[in-house]
């Protein structure tokens, strides 16, 4: 399996990079909510990093993404969060705080086989961008979602929790 590395070139950095400010003037909405801005503290630098990621689909909580990090455990912004997990995130003009975890392998690689049926096409057209070798089944996507060094594994984006308004704790029964 051939694996592409991050964007080196000028213009391809350019290009990856160029949502970003339209997410920074509000316009995130723009993008239908298919792609989320990611802000993530570098992990040697302590300075905070963005990344425009793809959203695979909706997480397992409200407001929570799951997004593909097309370049695997080499992408920075994959390594950043690994170290430190606490981010922000913009999806259409909402701003949240949360964490960030990748998934664990067996359940990246099935939730991109799912994305690979819903979206043919974009999900073919990434694994060529990525040049990915991939026949377009689903236990093809299954073996690139799952492998977290050469494939593309999905990381898990949950919101913080609110507070309370009141500053009291939540006296709800949970049984």
């Amino acid at each position: 399996m051939r694996t592409a590395g991050p964007a080196r070139h000028r213009l391809t950095r350019a290009l990856v990079r160029a949502p970003i400010p339209v997410f920074r003037c509000g316009l995130g909405r723009l993008f239908g909510g298919r792609l989320l801005l990611l802000t993530h503290v570098g992990r040697r630098t302590g300075r905070p990093r963005d990344a425009v990621l793809e959203v695979v689909c909706h997480g397992p909580t409200t407001g929570s993404y799951v997004v593909a990090a097309g370049y695997g455990a080499r992408a920075q912004w994959f390594r950043n969060i690994e170290a430190h997990p606490e981010v922000s995130y913009r999806v259409g003009r909402r701003r949240r705080d949360g964490w960030a975890y990748p998934l664990p392998s067996a359940e990246s690689g099935r939730l991109l086989a799912d994305y690979a049926a819903r979206r043919p096409r974009t999900a073919a057209a990434l694994m060529r961008m990525l040049d990915r070798d991939v026949d377009g089944s689903r236990a093809a996507y299954e073996r690139v979602g799952a492998d977290a060094e050469h494939g593309v594994p999905l990381v898990v984006i949950t919101p913080t929790p609110q507070p309370s308004i009141t500053g009291q704790p939540d006296r709800r029964r949970t049984s």
